[in-house]
């Protein structure tokens, strides 16, 4: 049976101190309210203004992208607003209304174990109060953080304060509906957590389908989220759902390996990730845990510490079925806003790119938001500046809060799930290490010079350390550029294809690329490789230790940076860094520099197009000017 519950209530109170004369530079003109929440979820009150403001700005012409700085935003806050608020609102004119709790019922295969043949979806929606027979699309956060006792969140009818609430008050009144999603195992959700396999993925499915049939949805459904979050829109993305018309990925997974490894490296957390992390969402000792028990929850463990030791699958297709971008590729009809932050230390920026391109090949409309931030939202300061240090973001703050974020959220889906309004700019917003903001048709970018250095050469000269990259990290050769005579500008993807000769077949090199003005150096970017798949790639590579040299065709994370005239760049080649494991394979490497090179892709930033931002305003942001 469907349950209500009342989540909210109106108190006639603003967000924070709006006093302050500040706020005049980009505060919202005329009266405002606000909206208290009082939350079970974290015990949080949370405001937001609600009320319309005097602001002219019309849906039927919005400001381009480079020009919103002109505009009064509020920008004083801990995430960002929409310039003009919407009209529909709950019962007897509550800003937030009464969110419904349902059960979406699907069939399961049997070889899923657990609650098969009967799957069952946990979720609530918000839908506002409507006249005659209209009708609204839906946007929907799909995760496992709902109602979860094993992280002690509340209840899946309270909206969560990390996204939930922002759409619910700034999106929803302007003619949309809203809906979180236990997957399944979380939340009231039965069946086995078993990390975003064929299970979950169905059941996300029929709960799209759900979501676009119901008598109040106008058919249209747009997913929205981060991190595992992040990840469910790509899954469902998969199946062509006719009613998935849009997918806003913030930080999330084309793939469960690709989260973990990288060109056969293993991260520290790859082994036990899978239910070592989320396998107590299930089993928490409650009379449904032999439900929630299927082959790939006991698969999933053994699957991840063999692909640390061999690599690929242990067995069956674990990580096959856990792939999705190609499946998305071949079926998905709709568009996608793809967010990334190019810190990130979680979900690596390598989800995003040359994922965004990849799309445009395959005719899908896309957007790019790609800015200096870890794992985050793109609108968050406080949390933003904690996040950053040096090499890592903090050099592009404040220019990297998107303080229009919500604006342009609202642009997209009135587009793409309303289908009013103009269409949203497509390409992809890129920010550079040092904070400007521009724009590219694609990225990696289009209209580059390769620039290649040779390892040893009067370009890149050795700097110490000899030629042995030795398997305990602790040493391994350095390589310097001079002085630079001019600012060199680069990005996307990088290489490094290094000569190498092993002891025997294994070996793992990470590579750092550093900014340094004289002995203070900054990170700006790294690669990683186990050399038993130094062409790339997923297949396993063989040849004669010692007497066969080998060619480590290695590809950095994607990165956009600047580094001033005057200042040298610094490669550093050691067994391991960040926070990868050594090669279940470890063994003495020596670097042949011989025809070893770096190579970058430059670009001629009179020929880019750059755009200022709109200014954040909160404390945070005004104490770190530059």
């Amino acid at each position: 049976m469907d349950e209500q519950v009342l989540v909210a209530e109106l108190v006639d109170e603003w967000p924070g101190n709006k006093a302050s004369a500040t706020r005049s530079l980009n505060a919202a003109l005329g009266a405002t309210i606000a909206v208290v929440l009082v939350f079970l979820l974290m015990s949080r009150v949370i405001g937001a203004p609600l009320q319309e403001k005097a602001i002219e700005e019309s849906m039927e012409g919005y400001t381009p992208i480079a020009e919103r700085y002109n505009k009064n935003y509020y920008t004083e806050d801990q995430n960002s607003y929409v310039l003009k608020n919407g009209s529909l609102t709950g019962p007897d004119g509550a800003s937030l209304w009464l969110g419904t709790h349902h059960f979406v019922e699907f069939e399961l295969p049997l070889e899923e174990g657990g609650a098969a043949p009967d799957g069952k979806v946990s979720l609530a929606v918000w839908v506002p109060i409507m006249e005659d027979n209209m009708t609204v699309p839906v946007i929907a956060e799909f995760g496992p953080y709902f109602d979860e006792a094993s992280v002690e969140t509340g209840g899946i009818e309270e909206p969560g304060t990390w996204l939930g609430t922002m759409i619910i008050e700034q999106i929803v009144p302007h003619g949309f509906a809203f809906a979180q999603v236990s997957v399944m195992g979380t939340g009231r959700s039965n069946h086995c957590m078993d990390l975003m396999g064929t299970a979950e993925q169905l059941g996300v499915d029929a709960a799209v389908t759900w979501l676009g049939t119901q008598n109040w949805s106008n058919g249209n459904v747009g997913m929205i989220g981060k991190s595992y979050d992040g990840s469910t829109p790509w899954q469902a993305a998969m199946f062509g759902n006719e009613h998935l018309t849009t997918i806003v990925p913030i930080s999330g997974l084309i793939g469960v390996m690709e989260l973990m490894w990288r060109n056969g490296s293993s991260e520290a957390r790859a082994p036990i990730m899978h239910n070592g992390v989320y396998g107590s969402y299930g089993i928490d000792g409650d009379l449904e845990d032999s439900g929630n028990m299927c082959p790939d929850y006991i698969a999933g463990p053994a699957t991840g510490g063999a692909a640390w030791a061999w690599g690929g699958e242990a067995a069956g297709n674990y990580w096959g079925e856990r792939y999705f971008l190609d499946r998305v590729l071949e079926n998905y009809n709709g568009s996608v806003y793809l967010i990334q932050g190019m810190h990130d230390w979680n979900v690596d920026p390598h989800m995003a790119v040359p994922t965004i391109n990849r799309l445009y090949d395959n005719n899908i409309e896309a957007k790019g938001l790609f800015g200096q931030w870890d794992h985050d939202y793109p609108d968050r300061p406080q949390i933003m500046f904690d996040r950053s240090g040096v090499g890592r973001g903090i050099e592009a703050f404040p220019e990297m809060v998107r303080m229009d974020w919500m604006q342009d959220l609202l642009e997209w889906f009135t587009y793409y799930l309303q289908e009013e309004g103009p269409k949203p700019w497509l390409g992809v917003e890129i920010q550079s290490n040092q904070g400007p903001w521009r724009f590219e048709d694609r990225y990696p970018m289009t209209d580059t010079t390769e620039l290649i250095w040779e390892l040893g050469s009067a370009d890149l000269t050795s700097a110490g350390g000899g030629n042995t990259i030795r398997p305990d990290a602790s040493s391994g050769p350095v390589y310097e550029t001079p002085p630079l005579e001019e600012d060199l500008y680069f990005g996307g993807l990088p290489r490094l294809h290094v000569n190498v000769n092993t002891a025997t077949v294994g070996g793992q090199i990470y590579a750092l690329l550093e900014d340094c003005d004289g002995a203070n150096c900054i990170h700006i970017g790294h690669a990683i490789m186990d050399l038993r798949y130094h062409a790339g790639g997923d297949d396993e590579q063989t040849w004669t230790p010692v007497f066969e040299e080998i060619t480590a065709l290695m590809e950095f994370f994607p990165m956009d940076v600047e580094v001033p005239a005057g200042h040298t760049i610094k490669l550093t080649l050691r067994s391991t860094g960040e926070d990868y494991l050594p090669s279940a394979a470890s063994t003495l490497v020596t670097v042949v520099d011989a025809g070893s090179t770096l190579q970058l892709d430059t670009f001629d930033p009179d020929t880019r197009e750059y755009y200022k931002t709109v200014m954040c305003t909160a404390q945070i942001c005004q104490d770190n000017l530059d």
